[in-house]
Formats: C-alpha cells, structure tokens, sequence
C-alpha cells in the first residue's frame, strides 16, 4: 500500500519561509511526476509545482521565484522550498505522485501565511 505523508506545514508571517517535505512509502511502479498542488479556502486545488521523470520543473505562475521543488535521488521524497510568503499562499498543500493511471495523494497540511 502507498502512502504518502507531508510535513513541514504551520504558520509563518508574511516574507517569511517554510519547507515541505512529503515522503513515500510502499511499491509504486512508475513515477511519471511528483509535487505539490494547493487549496485555499473556497477556492479549487491547483497546481503548484511539480517535477518530471525527466527531471523538469514547473510551476504556478503565482509562485515562480518564490517556489522551489525539489527531490531526493531515490524519488521517495518531495521537498517544496517556499520563500517570501504572502497571504494568497495560505492552503492545504498536498503531495501527489502520478503513476498513471493512478494518482497518489497525502492527506494534505496546512500552510498559514498571516501576521
């Protein structure tokens, strides 16, 4: 069974910055991509970054600069750098991997960005 568990969450004043990290466990065949996608309150999850098999990145529009994924070698771990914080970053943050046809999720934590 996998499962995958994020960490790294709280609060953090405006400016300030926080690292995600969300590690995986269990048998997964093929990692085509793994990241990060978010959710703010009354809003619909979006992506927020994610990195390849190949090993390219992407990003939101709204955090590029800020944002900076990341991953261990042996594609068990997923790390999300986050600096300079703003307000509009506040969410749920969930790590996925997709394995297609099959997408994993962790249970999502919570980022707070407020003074």
């Amino acid at each position: 069974q996998v499962q995958l568990v994020e960490s790294g969450g709280g609060l953090v004043q405006p400016g300030g910055s926080l690292r995600l990290s969300c590690s995986a466990s269990g048998r997964i065949l093929t990692i085509n991509s793994m990241g990060w996608y978010r959710q703010a309150p009354g809003k619909q999850r979006e992506l927020v970054a994610a990195v390849t098999s190949s090993s390219s990145t992407n990003y939101a529009a709204s955090v590029k600069g800020r944002f900076t994924i990341s991953r261990d070698n042996g594609w068990n771990t997923v790390y999300l750098q986050m600096n300079s914080l703003r307000p509009e970053d506040t969410g749920v943050y969930y790590c996925f991997i997709d394995s297609r046809p099959i997408t994993y999720w962790g249970q999502g934590i919570e980022v707070t960005v407020s003074s």
